[in-house]
């Protein structure tokens, strides 16, 4: 009998938690206004506070799901992203270059000062670089938000999630050298990783706007050829080991320059997005492991506030020279502050790669992620709504 409960429990798990996640955000948001991704994150926390069954254990099938959903934001980011703008004003290239350098070398030294091995020094260095696409762009698309800080904090958060796994590469391939001396392995590890992942993106990005052309296909019909385009590069970068993340990005940019668009309406993937985003959400919480969290609750705190200053004084220090205001630079670096849903899936999927210092990484930085989590679309919803760039109707 107890058998049973317990099958039937780890059964219903995730289906269960999905739905209490989807109830609760609505409740939360109509109520208190507060982000729904927040809302599905504390219920995955919850769930693996209580060790749900089934909702903890390692389900086959979960991360490539989860990379599927984060690759669909992955790609809407980069079909916002404008290179023209960055021709225009490549100040915004610059910082966003810059300060990601900055905030990499800033993470590095204080990490130095907890006492962590080099590795996992670089590893946490290069995944605080990251701003996370999933909490800006679902916050961003949930209040409708349109104007200069918000398409500055998109075009900055693509330029945070190139260069995080540009590091993050660089320094797996860092690592294969120093551990096996083998710099083939180095080599495949990092700049081939890069190279293929940007390249196979690029090549689908190019691709699907011409087989678009070929017939007259309507709004929605141009919806799911993406989605399925974005699965299609999802499961072939799991096969040949690139990054789908990366990949992702690479087809929405080119896409966008290939001038086919998706209307506002479409946003986020439709119903299907809106569900792969809560799973996504309350799966990256799920990762976390309660334990962990208290005993690097100071060294969260202080990665926070490193990281987040980072971006804060650069976005402030060239706001004149790159065309808006000190404040408008302030904001713009504080909707930066989620990091969680793009750091874990990056980690996890370096983990799966064979990359072992990824387990001991995000144990150490357990309490950093879920306060990033819980709390950074709440920091970016703030900021964009102090923008005055927000047009949410009544619904």
């Amino acid at each position: 009998m107890v058998t049973n409960i317990a099958f039937l429990l780890q059964s219903i798990a995730w289906p269960l938690v999905l739905l209490a996640a989807w109830f609760l955000g609505e409740l939360a948001h109509e109520r208190w206004r507060i982000p729904r991704v927040s809302t599905y994150v504390a219920v995955g926390l919850l769930g693996g506070l209580v060790n749900l069954p089934g909702l903890t254990t390692d389900i086959q099938g979960l991360p490539f799901l989860a990379n599927v959903a984060l690759s669909l934001v992955l790609f809407e980011l980069g079909y916002r992203i404008n290179l023209r703008w960055f021709r225009h004003n490549p100040w915004v290239l610059a910082l966003g270059v810059v300060e990601s350098a900055i905030t990499f070398g800033a993470i590095y030294v204080v990490t130095g000062l907890f006492g962590l091995p080099e590795d996992q020094r670089l590893i946490i260095a290069a995944l605080s670089v990251s701003a996370s696409p999933a909490g800006v762009v679902r916050v961003a698309n949930e209040l409708r938000s349109a104007g200069q800080v918000t398409e500055r904090v998109l075009h900055l958060c693509a330029i945070n999630c190139f260069m995080a796994v540009a590091a993050l590469k660089l320094v797996i391939g860092y690592w294969y050298l120093s551990t096996s001396g083998d710099l083939v392995l180095a080599a495949f590890g990092s700049i081939h990783v890069l190279v293929t992942s940007v390249a196979v993106g690029g090549l689908l990005g190019v691709a699907v706007p011409w087989l678009l052309r070929l017939r007259s296909t309507p709004e929605r019909g141009v919806t799911v050829v993406f989605a399925l385009s974005v699965l299609l590069l999802t499961t072939a970068a799991f096969g040949f080991r690139l990054s789908p993340l990366l990949a992702a990005l690479s087809f929405g940019i080119v896409a966008r320059e290939r001038r086919v668009h998706l209307t506002n309406a479409q946003r986020d993937f439709g119903t299907a997005g809106d569900l792969l985003s809560v799973f996504l959400f309350v799966y990256i919480a799920s990762l976390l492991e309660w334990a962990t969290v208290g005993t690097g609750l100071l060294l969260g705190l202080v990665l926070i506030g490193v990281r987040g200053a980072s971006k804060a004084v650069c976005n402030v220090a060239v706001a004149r020279l790159s065309g808006i205001t000190e404040r408008k630079g302030l904001l713009t670096g504080l909707a930066l502050t989620p990091m969680s849903a793009f750091a874990i899936l990056l980690l996890d999927q370096s983990r799966l790669y064979g990359f072992e210092p990824a387990v001991q990484v995000l144990a150490a930085i357990a309490a950093m992620m879920l306060l990033q989590e819980l709390l950074g679309p709440i920091v970016t919803q703030r900021a964009l709504m102090a923008a005055q760039e927000t047009h949410v109707t009544k619904e």
